[in-house]
């Protein structure tokens, strides 16, 4: 149930911006025996793009919508930067032994920011919500919750019910609560024109103050930290969020000291903000991966068939280099298909590192030729090596594909590149398995489980994602079986096991993970920012940052 999805690659400033954001990514927290956070104080943010409504079920389209619900509600559960789940609305949850069954108990303090107490009632109006024809959700996520069955076995007990065994199913459960007892009777239609969206109830640590309004328009909106919140009353007073068209505005924003947070920080942007004198720059990976997709299963390019050839394109290619030149040195280098830094990554797989004379070793090695003239190899039987190249039509993809094939020329292979609109070279080239080679990246956004498998089982080669055609039986049974497995460490050894499966075959290239930069004013303290599965989890931590301490006693007849 991953989704598919392109992002435009921009064009880098310097090389230097990487290092200088190193050096400035900062982690600050409460010194043990030197200061206490105490309460008080207001953190103002910049977000890039515009209000819409402030309804979880409906927010899916819009990040800054998204960032404002993060404060606002809760889910069921939450999920750490490892992509462990943790409890959040529910207190605490147990799967049966087939792993078709989860029952949810509710924390007793959970209420609503109107002060009602959260129930069951909640959870599955919102549910019903969620997959209702009318929700904004994907197809394949209100299918998946049209086969979900719940049940209230009480007011602060709840049990889902699945068709089939599901691992992955906790991803879905980070959804933001809705409170039945305002909303109850409204379909989804009614409820994208209702009043609630602007004047929104939640249960998240954070409640809806009022909006900011300028010439008629909604310009800022204010939360106020919410006292009987069920994990504890945050630090701050309140946090103001302002809203921008652009990061340059939001950036002058914070020069003229209206806001002390900037929501993202791009590329574009980045060598200015690491000159700003008092902003420390978060990063955390993105739930997204470039790679180089090759069709297997063409009989015209034998070449694509041969792992160790598969491997040689690999080395050629001087990924660093491209992220420094065409990032900005925003990415990291990926040595596989599972997010470093997450539950399920191994880190002792085979690394493929740039070395474009072993590449060319290991070409000859398999058999293949060059013309004593020099120029193109060419296959042992006499077939060219070449291919097309194909990616989307869109600012930044060209330039990357143009690295990668200048590269391969390099060792005497011939690639054609070919810009195609994205719908076109989805529909009519990936699906149809019709391409020789794609440059594209896959979005993992929200979805804090690895889940290899729509894009690597056998089973999803013909009407699902494989759309490398890699039928590989022993990578497939580790997928299938970590899939309805309930056992975090038998999954863990599973996704292990198709970690080196796929690094020793190597289906398909990988080359970078994208790179998210989030600025905040040093006043605010104990920020801390992980791995992102969206977003919004930059405020993982918020209910722990402050702007207040005071110095604690240097010995016991001081007083503080």
């Amino acid at each position: 149930m991953k989704r598919f999805r392109w992002q435009f690659i921009i064009l880098g400033l310097a090389l230097v911006a990487i290092a200088l954001l190193l050096i400035s990514q900062q982690q600050t927290s409460p010194q043990a025996g030197g200061v206490q956070p105490v309460s008080g104080g207001i953190y103002s943010e910049a977000l890039i793009g515009s209000f819409e409504r402030l309804n979880p079920v409906l927010d899916y389209a819009n990040q800054v919508d998204r960032d404002v619900d993060r404060l606002l509600y809760s889910g069921l559960i939450k999920f750490d930067d490892r992509g462990l789940p943790q409890p959040d609305l529910a207190e605490s949850w147990g799967v049966s032994a087939d792993g078709k069954t989860y029952n949810f108990s509710l924390r007793a303090n959970a209420v609503w920011h109107d002060g009602s107490p959260v129930t069951s009632d909640d959870v599955i109006f919102t549910v019903d919500a969620l997959r209702s024809d009318a929700s904004p959700l994907p197809k394949d996520i209100k299918e998946m919750w049209k086969q979900v069955q719940l049940n209230t076995l009480d007011a602060k007990t709840l049990q889902f019910h699945l068709p089939e065994p599901f691992a992955p199913f906790l991803d879905y459960l980070t959804f933001g609560v809705l409170p039945k007892h305002i909303l109850g009777g409204s379909s989804v239609e009614a409820m994208v024109n209702a009043p609630f969206n602007s004047q929104p109830v939640g249960t998240g640590p954070f409640q809806f103050k009022q909006f900011q309004s300028e010439n008629g328009a909604i310009v800022g909106v204010e939360l106020s930290a919410f006292e009987q919140y069920y994990n504890g009353r945050p630090y701050l007073d309140e946090v103001i969020f302002r809203y921008y068209p652009d990061v340059a505005s939001a950036m002058a924003a914070y020069r003229s000291k209206g806001v002390l947070g900037i929501s993202h920080i791009d590329e574009a942007n980045l060598a200015d903000a690491l000159k700003e004198p008092g902003l420390n720059l978060y990063t955390g990976r993105l739930p997204s991966l470039n790679i180089i997709l090759l069709n297997l299963n063409d009989k015209k390019l034998p070449f694509f068939q041969d792992a160790q050839i598969r491997k040689a394109l690999l080395m050629a290619l001087n990924r660093q280099r491209m992220v420094d030149s065409l990032r900005n040195g925003q990415a990291i280098v990926a040595d596989g298909v599972i997010f470093p830094g997450t539950w399920a990554y191994y880190d002792e797989t085979e690394k493929i590192s740039y070395n474009p004379e072993k590449a060319l070793e290991t070409i000859k090695k398999a058999g293949y030729t060059f013309p004593a003239e020099g120029g193109q190899v060419r296959a042992k039987d006499g077939v060219p090596f070449s291919f097309e190249l194909a990616y989307a039509d869109a600012p930044g993809f060209a330039e990357l594909a143009q690295q990668i094939a200048d590269a391969w020329s390099k060792l005497g292979i011939q690639v054609t590149l070919k810009a195609l609109p994205f719908d076109q070279l989805v529909s009519q080239y990936l699906e149809k398995h019709t391409f020789q080679a794609a440059l594209v990246e896959l979005n993992f956004a929200r979805s804090p489980d690895p889940d290899p498998y729509p894009f690597w089982d056998q089973a999803m080669i013909s009407d699902g994602q494989n759309y490398s055609q890699w039928d590989d039986r022993a990578a497939s049974e580790y997928l299938e079986k970590a899939r309805v497995t309930s056992d975090w460490g038998e999954r863990a050894k599973l996704y292990r096991n198709f970690q080196v499966r796929f690094m020793m075959e190597m289906p398909a290239l990988p080359l970078f993970y994208p790179v998210y930069s989030y600025g905040v004013d040093e006043t605010i303290q104990n920020v801390r920012m992980g791995p992102l599965f969206d977003p919004a989890d930059r405020f993982l931590t918020i209910q722990t940052w402050y702007l207040r301490a005071r110095r604690l006693p240097t010995s016991p007849t001081e007083t503080p």
